[in-house]
């Protein structure tokens, strides 16, 4: 299934033609202020150029990431000497997908984790608020809907209800739970999961995080120790640290994946809510700024919801009137 097919929503009872969703609200302020922005020029020059910065910015690119991609166009222009505005949606989108695919430090890992060590060793740190539960199930319905054998571990004791919503999620998804209990160590918990796993040949274990600790330094100090008791069980672990961070919050994401980034090692990004934002271009920005590879993206409520995230469709889908 392309990601196209993923942002369209069945309206057949209403009788009205499927449209993409995911990306509407982004693609409506990026795209519509692009071809307004373009309509009546022949061609780039200063003043355009000004007006895409303030598009780019609008959209939550982010500053640093807008520079970059103004600077690559204005190398081009000036090397070319003339590009009419009409090649500007072409040239645009060969330099955003640049962007996201260039920095890719690690594959994208699919559902049937084909070729991976056993058992994959999943750490989601996130905030809370931002969806981080909930793409857990999610990725644990999709590994499980694949013929995996799936662990989810309750590794945020600290805050009330974490430990239920994700043993919910478990029962909903199919899937085994494993917890030590509220106001427990999260890296007994750690270290107690991914030894069951291997135990019992668990294909996948992913393992939830506290998303709020008084403050920098005892983040990195949990987070480092959990990595580390981990590792005594299996010394590959983890797989991946991914970063859930919600879409909507514009510029806020990036404060976010600064802090995260600065306490552990991530090594990838889940981005959710993409389909309630017109903020979409903080993938872009994100991806870009902290060279860390998006590799799912939510757009919607529902339980199966959430995609590998796939660069050259989602700037396809931005660029689509």
């Amino acid at each position: 299934m392309s990601i196209f097919d993923f942002f369209k929503k069945d309206k057949s009872k209403s009788e009205i033609k499927p449209q993409e969703q995911g990306l509407e609200k982004t693609r409506e302020s990026f795209f519509g202020k692009l071809t307004k922005a373009i309509a009546g020029r022949s061609t780039i020059d200063s003043l355009f150029l000004d007006e895409l910065e303030e598009i780019l910015v609008s959209s939550d690119v982010g500053i640093e990431t807008t520079v970059k991609i103004i600077e690559r166009i204005e190398k081009i222009v000036a090397k070319d000497k003339y590009i009419n505005a009409s090649e500007l949606n072409i040239l645009l989108k060969d330099e955003i997908t640049l962007l996201l695919t260039e920095n890719k430090k690690t594959p994208t890992i699919n559902f049937d984790l084909e070729g991976q060590n056993k058992p994959y060793v999943v750490m989601v740190v996130g905030v809370n608020g931002v969806g981080k539960t909930t793409t857990i199930g999610k990725l644990a319905n999709q590994f499980t809907q694949n013929g995996k054998k799936v662990l989810l571990a309750a590794g945020d004791t600290f805050r009330a209800g974490a430990v239920d919503q994700l043993e919910i999620w478990s029962k909903r998804v199919g899937c085994d739970f494993y917890s030590n209990g509220m106001n427990t160590d999260p890296s007994a918990v750690a270290f107690d999961a991914v030894k069951k796993a291997s135990d019992e040949q668990y294909d996948i274990v992913i393992l939830d995080t506290a998303g709020r600790l008084h403050n920098k330094v005892n983040l990195m100090n949990e987070l480092s120790k959990i990595k580390r008791v981990m590792a005594k069980v299996l010394d590959y672990a983890p797989n991946d640290v991914m970063l859930v961070l919600d879409a909507s919050t514009g510029q806020n994401a990036f404060e976010q994946a600064k802090h995260f980034t600065a306490a552990t090692e991530v090594t990838s990004l889940a981005l959710t809510k993409l389909d309630g934002t017109a903020k979409g271009g903080v993938v872009i920005g994100v991806s870009d700024q902290f060279k860390i590879p998006v590799r799912y993206i939510g757009t919607g409520e529902t339980i199966n919801d959430i995609r590998i995230f796939n660069p050259e469709e989602f700037v396809h889908s931005l660029f689509e009137a």
